[in-house]
């Protein structure tokens, strides 16, 4: 008789109570602004939350019985990056959403190809480091293809424009690379190229340089450039210790921008307090943690990148998100994992747990 193969519970249970907070912080974040601003019921944004978790748990549900060595299959590979390819092209003959492209009208509902192109180009770096790491140092070998496809996906997003994907799309493929054993040296060199590089980028754009003087001084222009992390921060202090209660925070009555979605993190402290956002950290915690735990048990190399990958994309998202929300880096467009209003991260982080949760069965499998 075959064995069952079993998932990781703690994993499971880390990412089920996370969606659980998104479901009533969304619904409490959203309810007056959805009244006021959208001229929608109150549980217009929370319909539409439930609609999506519903939806990424039956695709979490699907990637988890899907065997994951089926995704280094070359068709599977080259389909994803080429589809993703196609929609961040596409995404420049859509209409500006907020001075940016980065969504595809597709039926009435928006999709953002950014958030498909980071699993497909974590998938296809898993293959390409399984089988060139043992040539690792041979840089224009192993790194090259790597290079090649993030710099193009990256270049693409930087130009929607996002730039805060890309970055984290970046340190994602960096960490993998890193892992199968690249040289400092190589690391080191790459890091001092990248820099003036990210530099111009940065400096590039009128708002990104606005953001970045924002976060050194946000009481420069209180009421302009350094109002949302003003108001990020007062939000944060003001929920103590126990919080608010739910539904009694004040900020995201039209005083915090984007309440339910990049600034939900905010909500969640001012109404929960300290013991709540600490809940938060500790669920994302156990994420990362089972995570790497998966990528060193995984039964072979590609499972194993495939899990460090999936993992730092949960990892740096939420740490970028935070760290924006408390004041300790620029303002950046990313929305918390699992937490966010919002349908294409929603899923595709759930496609990423599930996938993970699927490694994790078969390194249960090979351990036992």
């Amino acid at each position: 008789m075959a064995r069952k193969l079993k998932s990781d519970k703690l994993l499971f249970l880390a990412t089920l109570l996370l969606l659980c907070v998104s479901v009533v912080m969304v619904y409490s974040a959203s309810a007056v602004l959805a009244v006021d601003r959208f001229e929608q019921p109150p549980y217009y944004f929370l319909f539409k939350q439930v609609t999506w978790a519903v939806l990424g748990v039956c695709l979490l549900s699907l990637a988890m019985r899907v065997d994951y060595r089926s995704l280094r299959q070359p068709l599977v590979i080259w389909s994803g990056l080429g589809l993703s390819l196609l929609a961040l092209v596409a995404v420049f003959f859509a209409p500006e959403v907020n001075g940016t492209r980065r969504w595809l009208g597709l039926g009435g509902i928006g999709v953002q190809p950014s958030e498909l192109a980071k699993v497909a180009v974590i998938i296809f770096t898993a293959m390409m480091l399984e089988q060139r790491m043992h040539k690792i140092d041979e840089v224009r070998y192993a790194l090259g293809p790597i290079a090649g496809v993030t710099g193009l996906v990256c270049g693409l997003i930087v130009l929607e424009p996002d730039f805060g994907t890309a970055f984290t799309l970046l340190l994602i493929v960096s960490v993998m690379v890193f892992a199968a054993g690249l040289r400092y040296r190589y690391i080191i060199g790459t890091a001092l190229v990248m820099t003036p590089i990210l530099v111009v980028i940065l400096a590039s754009a009128d708002y990104r340089r606005r953001r970045l003087m924002a976060f050194l001084d946000p009481w420069a222009d209180p009421l302009g450039d350094g109002f949302q992390i003003i108001q990020s921060q007062i939000a944060v202090g003001t929920g103590g210790v126990v919080g608010q209660g739910l539904m009694g925070g004040v900020q995201k009555l039209f005083y915090l921008p984007a309440p339910h979605t990049d600034f939900i993190y905010a909500v969640i402290a001012e109404e929960t307090g300290l013991l709540g956002a600490s809940a938060v950290l500790v669920c994302f915690g156990v994420i990362v943690w089972r995570g790497l735990r998966i990528s060193t048990a995984a039964p072979d190399a590609f499972g194993s990148f495939l899990a460090l990958g999936l993992t730092m994309m949960v990892a740096f998202q939420a740490f970028v998100n935070i760290s924006v929300v408390l004041g300790l880096m620029p303002t950046k467009g990313i929305p918390l994992p699992f937490v966010s209003s919002g349908g294409s991260s929603l899923l595709v982080s759930l496609l990423g747990m599930g996938i993970l949760l699927n490694v994790s069965q078969h390194a249960s499998s090979s351990a036992g």
